[in-house]
């Protein structure tokens, strides 16, 4: 996959293997982080080497996560791994409404913290209260979505994937394995992240290429969804999801229908891992949020206390793409036993 991805994107990726090697080179050790918001956990992932000498900091998350949805569970542990080694008291919040996530980072504000760490799904929902952050000197910095809005809402560092550059890579590899008829089932319709994935695959796949809005929020709703796509359309050999859970959803649907086709996705967790392993999902796309979360949570105790910037402020780091299947699958299943793939 590498080698098919353009040469902007891998200059892009020079840059952040850079940024996260400086980062490193840098990092001080940590101890254990408190967090708060409206999901928050008290106890840190494992990934620990000491204790920070910095000041206490207090830092928000704040995600456009929908609930149930575990891929945001692996962001959190890399996360609250680097608040415990760098003195950060972590606060966690979520809304999949661009209005109510727009609301929590008004309420970092009010609170004083230290520094924001948001996703921009819906970013002209979250303009107007990013510059509110920047006019009170809050350092902020975006992961996972809003690779193409972050620069121009002016925020400091950008860590996650190219979801275009990803879904393109992705329908290279659909055209490789002889897909002939693709459907991309979107789970949050207006979620840039989401159908900018879906776009980067129709640019690349060669063969019939449908796009289908399912309900995230409501697997089985979803599920009907799928089975009934799949029932209608026999010709339908693949099916590509937008995450391990919508993917594990996905593979009942196809069992129901009675349907051939087999299920791709983007995004891991442990049970996603597993089916790879015993083929009941074709490949996966691995964006390494554990990697995201934690970098953004960092990047923030590095710009306070060393004044750095990760991609120098101008190029986003990536942390993705990368293919997850029967080749090398085993190698990533031990870190997903933990929760960290």
């Amino acid at each position: 996959m590498n080698r098919s991805l353009s040469r902007r994107s891998r200059s892009r990726r020079i840059t952040g293997v850079v940024a996260v090697a400086a980062s490193a080179a840098l990092v001080l050790a940590g101890c254990s982080s408190a967090s708060g918001g409206k999901k928050s956990e008290e106890s840190a992932a494992g990934v620990s080497a000491g204790k920070a000498s910095t000041p206490r900091m207090t830092i928000a998350m704040i995600t456009h996560a929908v609930p149930g949805d575990t891929f945001w569970d692996t962001i959190r542990k890399g996360a609250q791994s680097a608040a415990a080694k760098d003195n950060i008291k972590l606060v966690y919040s979520s809304d999949p409404s661009g209005a109510n996530q727009a609301a929590l980072v008004q309420n970092a504000i009010d609170q004083k913290v230290d520094g924001i760490a948001v996703t921009l799904a819906k970013p002209d929902a979250m303009k107007a209260v990013v510059a509110k952050a920047e006019q009170a000197g809050i350092p902020v910095v975006g992961f996972n979505s809003g690779v193409d809005d972050w620069k121009k809402q002016g925020l400091l560092e950008y860590f996650g994937q190219d979801e275009t550059v990803a879904g393109e890579a992705v329908g290279r590899k659909l055209n490789s394995v002889g897909a002939k008829n693709v459907v991309c089932a979107i789970q949050e319709q207006g979620q840039v992240a989401l159908e900018s994935r879906c776009a980067g695959v129709k640019k690349t796949f060669t063969g019939k290429f449908q796009t289908l809005f399912v309900n995230g929020a409501d697997m089985p709703s979803l599920k009907s969804t799928i089975t009934a796509k799949l029932t209608q359309d026999r010709s339908i050999d693949e099916v590509v999801m937008l995450g391990a859970p919508f993917a594990l959803t996905a593979v009942q649907a196809v069992a129901d229908a009675g349907s051939k086709a087999k299920v791709a996705t983007f995004d891991l967790n442990k049970d996603l891992v597993k089916a790879v392993q015993n083929g009941s999902i074709q490949f996966a796309v691995d964006q390494q949020p554990y990697l995201q979360g934690y970098l953004s949570v960092d990047s923030l105790w590095l710009y306070k206390n060393n004044g750095n910037y990760s991609g120098g402020g101008e190029q986003p780091v990536l942390t993705g793409p990368a293919f997850v299947d029967k080749s090398n699958v085993d190698t990533v299943a031990s870190f997903a036993a933990k929760g960290t793939r």
